[in-house]
């Protein structure tokens, strides 16, 4: 009989302790865990960022999931995350149903990123005009002879990007085709990786990348792209006599020179007081969190930057 008792006594200890690391599993809600989703576009710069919370805050568990954006809002929106990174704020009706959970919202603007194009090294154009990109991703253009400024190439053009629901192809609908679905030749690569090295293999097509994946991870800010493997087509607001086209440096994106250009966000739904993943929302809005984007990336802060003429004499 002792023997059955000290047999159910350990049955129900593994039971007990069984149910509490589930519940503690499941209920990462309350942990100190950092259940983010972020926009792929923008995953070494914010690779680097996650690296530098954890040295300051070593307790804290990150638990990054990179997607693209419309996944990424989906998760905050389902309260699967309490914290992403996209390139635009809730809309009304996902800040309804985030507060039908009990939830509050907070969101901030952390950067302004720009995307670029990019076409092989033995490409011989150099510039595309605003409308230019209108016309590829409506289907009016679909010929290289077809551009504005062209340099003699012929055949067809090809767009590639990342993935039909990301941040790029939502900025290509909302601000190049009046909200429109895009047509033409367009092909989706699965991730901005793919796009470069999609370039780099067919000089007939034209990549869309986040800026800052042109850069090596933890290098600094690219001043001369030049170096690169790809060629960064300049970019013209407008045709011209005396045309000029800009290259996504963040001094071009500060002057407002450079145009394709979107704001980031990060947005929080945790309700809590006090938690690891709000203080992250601070950390990135923080100076430390700037400075990473500043130094690290091709973004540009939210913070005040000068520019300064500099003249060199011999």
């Amino acid at each position: 009989m002792r023997t059955l008792w000290l047999f159910i006594a350990a049955v129900c200890i593994s039971l007990t302790t069984s149910c509490g690391n589930h519940r503690k599993s499941a209920d990462w809600r309350s942990s100190d865990d950092v259940h983010i989703a972020i926009d792929e576009t923008f995953r070494d710069i914010m690779e680097e960022e996650l690296e530098t919370f954890v040295l300051l805050h070593p307790e804290a568990g990150m638990k990054p999931t990179f997607c693209s954006e419309d996944s990424a809002l989906r998760m905050l929106v389902s309260d699967s995350v309490r914290c992403c990174i996209a390139t635009r704020p809730l809309t009304d009706r996902e800040v309804q149903v985030v507060r039908s959970h009990k939830l509050g919202v907070k969101q901030a603007l952390v950067a302004t990123d720009a995307f670029a194009l990019i076409v092989n090294k033995e490409n011989p154009d150099t510039l595309l005009t605003v409308d230019d990109i209108r016309g590829i991703v409506s289907g009016r253009i679909t010929r290289w002879e077809q551009l504005t400024y062209t340099s003699g190439k012929r055949g067809e053009l090809k767009l590639v990007f990342d993935n039909s629901g990301s941040s790029t192809v939502r900025y290509m609908r909302d601000s190049l085709s009046n909200g429109r679905e895009l047509k033409g030749n367009l092909y989706a690569q699965g991730s901005n990786s793919a796009v470069i090295d999609a370039v780099r293999e067919d000089p007939d097509i034209i990549g869309v990348v986040g800026a800052n994946w042109l850069k090596s991870k933890g290098a600094a800010v690219i001043n001369d792209f030049d170096d690169l493997d790809v060629k960064v087509l300049k970019i013209a607001r407008k045709a011209e006599e005396n045309v000029v086209g800009w290259k996504p440096y963040q001094v071009r994106i500060a002057t407002g020179d450079y145009p394709l250009v979107r704001s980031v966000y990060v947005i929080l739904t945790d309700p809590r007081v006090r938690s690891f993943t709000k203080t992250f929302f601070f950390f990135l809005k923080g100076q430390k969190g700037q400075n990473i984007i500043n130094n690290n990336s091709q973004m540009l802060t939210i913070m005040p930057v000068q520019i300064k003429d500099v003249s060199i004499r011999e």
